[in-house]
């Protein structure tokens, strides 16, 4: 038995086979950190990884639940440590993904004494945490733990075991057989919950009456790819895919048509606009602008999640259950379709797609056009590689120019779209597969935030992994891009005391911890660079001067949208010539001209005589 409260919690974790924990000390959880020094030495099987932060190591712990499927783990000590974690934790809760933090406090007999650090913590994380609770006493500690992570994996969220000090370091006890005493157990239930038989059939006549459908797959039907196909194929429909769940559908399906909304394809904004039929699995894609209009299509929705169930759009059938499994069950129930003019149809238009994202990528830019790196990224990418993006207009590159292979696995922040994931979340896939390559894509803003730090954490482990190849991809343009077109799209000029960064040697930098560094600063070196970051023999900082005035526009801009940009270019951009030129070569390009002409401008940006 172990003889700390400390020593069980760490035991138990590791008797529910989690065994990876990222954290980080502090003496609020001191008695935890020395059990860890303890555990280790004595060879129990968990590994602790320290990064620079306490942010940093709950975006590890979230991506690490989504690259494995397991329960991430998180650490951190009391007041502003246990805060520290919030951003990653409302990552996790935001992306459905369990996550258990474990987070030191005062001595029990301090608090409400306004002692140093002190906070209410159960407070602190009422919002986030699925479930939030004290370890008070010894005997107390078998359920706190056994109920964070049994909550954490059925209900797919954050949970938080909060640690006081002086219970750290408490002899353990076991739970007594008495009044009040819960006495619990390690053991998961199975996720694996299918409809009423009933249900299956009203989904089956829907979806079998339709001519032309169009399916939406998110993240809840990963492990399903093999259901989603023979569906699609059944029922002769298209297939998009929220950003989440890019890498559930294999890149290169036919009427795979990639994303949908702002960072997605044109192929899929017209799917959903000329079905008649709609199936969503597994998603919660959060644009409904982007969906059929009400009444347009008849609907079904699979979400383990009833929540989510008939959220974006008015749905016919709901069925409350596990991808896979509900798939499996519906498809005895769907007839195979003799008519595939829709599906071809959708297959034709994905393919003329796939020329223009060539040719968007093989413009002129000053220096170089984000979108060349990506696509020389795609033809590149090994059969079995790792992508994450950031949130800001890495995550549009990497939505219209990427596609994943069967192999592959992508991911990013996605609900809370939250600056700086990509990097955790590229460490976090490399230490759970690391014979892997990775390739992590982060705007030059969000790498300065706390990207840069964990080339630190990079340095330590790197020559532990099976397959050393990690390359971070910096998008260079000293400039936060993103926001800068937001702006835009809004009508206001590019602001530059809030959106210029300062400008630095980031290969250098990455040279300076051991590290290779390659700068590239003219188009033609784009692929050399790719081809020599996948030869080296250790991490990669790929530096990239690119241009920030590429849009990142949707393949469907509003009229509202390219007359935003251009009254923003009316009130002064600082970059107005260099956007008014890349926007006229962008898609959209006949709907920016007409806003233009609206509003009678040339393409000097003043406005014309009439």
């Amino acid at each position: 038995m172990s003889s700390t409260v400390s020593e069980f919690v760490i035991d138990r974790l590791i008797e529910w086979d989690l065994h990876r924990f990222y954290g980080y000390p502090g003496d609020g959880i001191g008695g935890f950190d020395g059990a860890l020094e303890s555990g280790e030495a004595a060879g129990k099987a968990f590994r602790y990884i320290r990064p620079t932060h306490e942010e940093v190591a709950s975006f590890l712990a979230t991506a690490h639940a989504k690259f494995t499927g397991e329960v991430g783990v998180c650490i951190a000590t009391s007041g502003p440590g246990a805060v520290h974690l919030l951003n990653g934790l409302y990552d996790a809760k935001m992306d459905n993904q369990p996550v258990v933090a474990v987070v030191g406090q005062q001595g029990r007999v301090s608090l409400g004494t306004e002692a140093q650090q002190e906070m209410d913590l159960e407070a602190v994380f009422a919002d986030v945490a699925g479930y939030c609770q004290t370890v008070l006493t010894p005997a107390h500690a078998q359920t706190v733990v056994d109920r964070a992570v049994r909550i954490a994996a059925a209900r797919r969220c954050p949970t938080v075991i909060i640690l006081p000090a002086d219970v750290q370091t408490l002899q353990m006890v076991e739970p007594p057989l008495e009044h009040w005493v819960s006495r619990t157990g390690v053991g998961h239930s199975s996720p694996a919950l299918v409809p009423p038989e009933d249900e299956l059939r009203r989904a089956a006549e829907v979806l079998n009456s339709g001519g032309k459908v169009a399916m939406m797959v998110g993240q809840g039907a990963r492990g399903a790819t093999d259901e989603v196909i023979a569906v699609a194929e059944r029922l002769g429909a298209g297939v998009a895919t929220a950003l989440l769940g890019k890498d559930v559908v294999p890149g290169d399906l036919p009427f795979h048509t990639q994303q949908l909304g702002l960072l997605g394809s044109l192929p899929s904004y017209e799917m959903m606009q000329d079905c008649d039929t709609l199936l969503m699995i597994g998603t919660n894609f959060p644009y409904a602008e982007f969906l059929p209009r009400s009444g347009q299509a008849r609907g079904v929705q699979i979400d383990l999640s009833p929540d989510h169930l008939s959220l974006r759009y008015p749905m016919e059938v709901n069925l409350a259950g596990d991808a896979k499994a509900t798939l499996a069950a519906l498809l005895p129930h769907l007839t195979q379709t003799e008519d595939l003019d829709w599906q071809k149809h959708v297959v034709d238009g994905m393919r003329e797609w796939e020329e223009i994202t060539a040719q968007e990528a093989a413009v002129e830019a000053d220096p170089i056009n984000p979108r060349r790196v990506y696509q020389a990224l795609n033809d590149r990418l090994p059969h079995n590689a790792i992508v994450t993006a950031d949130a800001g207009s890495t995550a549009d590159w990497y939505g219209h120019h990427l596609r994943l292979g069967p192999e592959m696995s992508g991911n990013l922040s996605g609900m809370l779209a939250s600056m700086l994931a990509a990097m955790p979340y590229a460490l976090a896939a490399k230490f759970a597969h690391p014979h892997r390559p990775v390739v992590c894509t982060i705007g030059d803003g969000a790498f300065q935030m706390l990207g840069m730090n964990e080339l630190i954490t990079i340095k330590r482990h790197w020559k532990e992994w099976d397959d050393p190849r990690l390359i971070v991809l910096v998008l260079h343009n000293d400039d936060l891009t993103q926001v800068s077109w937001e702006m835009r799209e809004a009508g206001d000029p590019r602001y530059d005391t809030s959106q210029l960064v300062e400008d630095m040697d980031y290969a250098g930098y990455a040279q300076l911890l051991g590290l290779r560094g390659i700068t590239v600063e003219r188009p033609e070196d784009v692929e050399k660079a790719w081809d020599e970051a996948f030869a080296a023999d250790r991490p990669v900082v790929l530096d990239v001067r690119t241009d920030p005035n590429v849009p990142p526009l949707p393949a469907h801009i509003s009229f509202s949208q390219a007359k935003g940009f251009v009254e923003s270019m009316l009130r002064g951009d600082p970059a107005q010539v260099a956007v008014v030129r890349n926007s006229a070569r962008a898609m959209g390009a006949e709907l920016f001209a007409k806003a233009k002409d609206a509003l009678g401008v040339d393409d000097e940006t003043r406005p014309t005589r009439r």
